[in-house]
């Protein structure tokens, strides 16, 4: 059985897509920990428009808003953090880490991140109400630049800290970019490009924030924000928020009833026979095999999963659903030439551990007025105590290799046994 690139055709209509295309949400870090490329991560199953914005213009009462195309649908993993964690976003203008980019240069505007508290982050269609704002950065006059401009030398790398007093939990947590390049126009074009991650926050804390809004409906075209001008000398600023006010720790907030949070993550883990991931699948260890009959049923079970790896393959690429093929041909090698007992180790097919990430990229506390309509207590600020345009020269972050290049991602499809 062999797994090959996609035929001539797919890849010319990819090609021909390719220059409208631009960013994707595709993967996130934990503490600097990378959780793998499109796991937990809830993106567009249109992997030629993977890193479209959402549709069609001026859509901002789709249900697309809240977590992108496909967003309704949860994936399987759900990947765990602490109350003050750290979460990196990468945004990439080519999804499958093929070439380098995060946005281009033109797409202006203002970055932000929200977070809801589900009961499962799995089955829960994020739309509607519950979101609260974490994070917001729109144009820094110091640095004469705007949020998304400042992802471009930092290898699209967004970081915000999950608030120290929220409640124990499962959550979905959702980066936004908004590019203004088309915002002027008539029709105006604001561009929103928004993913999300499914995330279990370990916390001692019961803070729900009680400045929630729906999404959609948290924003309108009649809003000054959806037709603001980037082109005009001298800009109208400060730029025109939109959304709730930002949440940090200890601001506008209710107490949840400790009995009511999820007090253990039970939902999405990483399967504890799970040698090899791609996306939000798993190679399970094969089962053993002693004699020629069950040495054939390790290879069958080998190449199913081969193929369910390829399936499910999303815009960020197959890279690892190739490693399983290549250790799924050792397997049948093995029971070809009389080698029985097995199956073969994986080890050497095993991917490289990907480095810590280094560079948090674009950081800083928390923007924007945090909500005092209630009660508050002290807490600490989310976000970084170092301004954005503060930060160190970025370090260079190596993507890992991936397979095609096919920009928008790198679909496989299987074809005939050979």
């Amino acid at each position: 059985m062999r797994f090959t690139n996609p035929n001539n055709l797919l890849l010319a209509l990819t090609a021909a897509t390719a220059v409208n295309a631009h960013t994707l949400f595709t993967n996130f870090f934990v503490d600097n920990v990378p959780q793998g490329d499109g796991t937990c991560v809830r993106m567009s199953n249109n992997i030629q428009e993977a890193t479209f914005p959402i549709r069609p213009i001026g859509a901002v009462t789709s249900e697309d808003m809240a977590c992108g195309v496909n967003g309704k649908n949860g994936v399987s993993r759900v990947c765990g953090a602490n109350a003050g964690s750290k979460l990196t976003f990468e945004f990439r203008d080519w999804p499958d880490a093929s070439q380098p980019g995060s946005i281009d240069i033109s797409h202006k505007g203002p970055c932000s991140v929200y977070m809801k508290k589900v009961d499962n982050a799995i089955t829960d269609p994020a739309v509607g109400d519950g979101w609260f704002k974490i994070f917001e950065q729109d144009y820094d006059s110091a640095a004469g630049k705007w949020c998304t401009e400042k992802l471009i030398p930092n290898n699209g790398h967004l970081s915000v800290n999950i608030p120290n007093d929220l409640a124990q939990g499962y959550y979905l947590v959702r980066p936004e970019l908004l590019a203004l390049h088309q915002a002027d126009k008539s029709p105006a074009d604001p561009q929103f490009y928004v993913g999300c991650a499914q995330v279990f926050v370990t916390s001692s804390g019961n803070a729900a924030p009680k400045n929630t809004v729906s999404i959609p409906g948290y924003v309108h075209m009649t809003d000054p924000a959806m037709t603001f001008n980037i082109w005009q000398t001298p800009m109208k600023l400060p730029f025109p928020q939109f959304g709730p006010a930002t949440y940090t720790a200890g601001s506008g907030k209710r107490a949840l009833d400790v009995r009511t949070s999820q007090t253990k993550q039970t939902l999405g883990l990483k399967p504890a026979n799970c040698i090899m991931e791609n996306d939000n699948w798993c190679g399970i260890t094969l089962p053993s095999s002693s004699d020629e009959g069950s040495c054939w049923a390790t290879s069958s079970n080998c190449w199913n999963q081969a193929k369910t790896c390829y399936d499910s393959a999303g815009p960020t690429g197959s890279k690892n659903c190739h490693n399983w093929e290549d250790y799924c041909t050792s397997v049948e090698s093995a029971c070809k030439s009389g080698n029985f007992n097995g199956p073969p180790s994986a080890d050497k097919f095993l991917p490289a551990k990907p480095a810590l990430l280094t560079n948090s990229g674009v950081t800083g506390a928390s923007q924007g007025s945090s909500d005092s309509s209630s009660d508050s207590s002290s807490g600490s600020s989310t976000g970084s105590s170092t301004p954005a345009a503060a930060q160190s020269s970025p370090q260079p972050y190596s993507a890992p290799k991936a397979n095609g290049g096919v920009k928008g991602g790198s679909p496989w499809v299987l074809r005939n046994q050979q």
